[in-house]
């Protein structure tokens, strides 16, 4: 089942985040928190984040510069934890301060994940995403058609 919609929902004093009821099953084996490349956090599922990372450096030779850059960014802004009985999860301290995150959060579905994001800094994304959709649409549009 993928992740979809867009919820509203507030650190607590002890930085944690309830996650949106519907979505709370899909995390039950655990969750794996990621410094996004956005300003947001990513929440996946545990399975869901080692498919993404073999699916993003699988054809990366680990040998190589790139390689080791991205494996490294993508490891060790991610912190392994689990939803507590009241569905809540803990944000580490660094990923509060990549996102911007403090009191009010938004948490959007993202297909494989979710990802949670300062509402002023997700209103300037979507309007960013809005503007530039036709474009994007074309874009892959073009690409499928060619290949």
């Amino acid at each position: 089942m993928a992740f979809r919609g867009e919820n509203e929902h507030n650190l607590d004093s002890k930085d944690r985040l309830t996650i949106p009821s519907r979505h709370r099953d899909q995390l039950a084996e655990g969750v794996v928190l990621m410094k996004a490349l956005d300003p947001c956090v990513s929440v996946f599922p545990a399975a869901a984040f080692d498919a993404f990372t073999k699916r993003s450096l699988g054809e990366i030779n680990p040998l190589g510069r790139t390689g080791r850059m991205m494996t490294r960014r993508l490891n060790a802004g991610s912190f392994d934890d689990s939803l507590d009985s009241a569905g809540r999860v803990r944000i580490p301290q660094g990923l509060i301060e990549h996102a911007g995150l403090s009191g009010a959060c938004t948490v959007i579905g993202v297909d494989d994940h979710l990802e949670i994001w300062d509402p002023e800094r997700w209103a300037a994304e979507q309007a960013e995403i809005d503007a530039a959709a036709d474009g994007l649409a074309e874009e892959l549009a073009a690409a499928d058609a060619g290949g």
